[in-house]
């Protein structure tokens, strides 16, 4: 089970900037890794996630199709890739949330994964920080919580205990993927279906 963070207040970076992992992603261009941009409309401080909306005003799903040709057009799945991602970038939907869980609930059962998708908006769920992703285990139903790497910072380990949930550290190693000069770790999904395509491939070299 995935719980999307649909509620949280809307992550920034900067001063009152806009960009975050909720509207952009990295991929790579010219053989770096850089961030391809979904804009949004500014929200007040303290506005959740749900709220973002996407600002049609500028052309940013031509420019990113356009960017996707440029850095990817010789990858050996590109056509496949851009059949499966192109109407999610075309996709008639201007709120950011509902956007990004639709690409990656089509993303995820294209390459077969049986994960189950929750919005946290749709669950009963109090507190902050880790309070709240204790709230979001027990309504669900879990018995363990799967922490990302970087969690340290605000989460307080002991608190899963104390609520009868088993703590489990991702401990995420990347495995290379496509031809070894292009491999580039930390890059969107997208960098792996434009390469890869498919994972029996990748079990395949494992």
């Amino acid at each position: 089970m995935f719980v999307l963070l649909d509620a949280v207040d809307y992550p920034r970076s900067g001063s009152g900037g806009m960009g975050s992992w909720s509207n952009r992603v990295r991929i790579a261009i010219q053989g770096e890794a850089r961030w391809t941009t979904c804009p949004v409309r500014r929200l007040p401080s303290g506005a959740p996630i749900n709220a973002a909306e996407i600002d049609d005003g500028r052309p940013w799903r031509r420019k990113m199709i356009a960017t996707l040709q440029a850095s990817y057009g010789k990858a050996p799945h590109f056509g496949a890739a851009m059949a499966l991602l192109q109407p999610l970038i075309e996709q008639h939907e201007t709120n950011l949330a509902a956007f990004n869980i639709a690409a990656i609930k089509a993303i995820a059962e294209h390459l077969g994964l049986a994960t189950r998708f929750q919005r946290q908006s749709d669950l009963p769920h109090a507190g902050k920080a880790t309070e709240l992703l204790i709230s979001l285990v027990k309504a669900v139903g879990g018995d363990a919580y799967l922490a990302g790497g970087g969690a340290g910072g605000y989460q307080q380990d002991e608190l899963f205990q104390e609520h009868g949930i088993r703590l489990v550290n991702q401990d995420f190693v990347p495995l290379p993927y496509g031809p070894d000069e292009a491999f580039i770790p930390g890059l969107s999904v997208i960098d792996y279906l434009m390469w890869d395509g498919w994972p029996a491939t990748a079990g395949e070299r494992a």
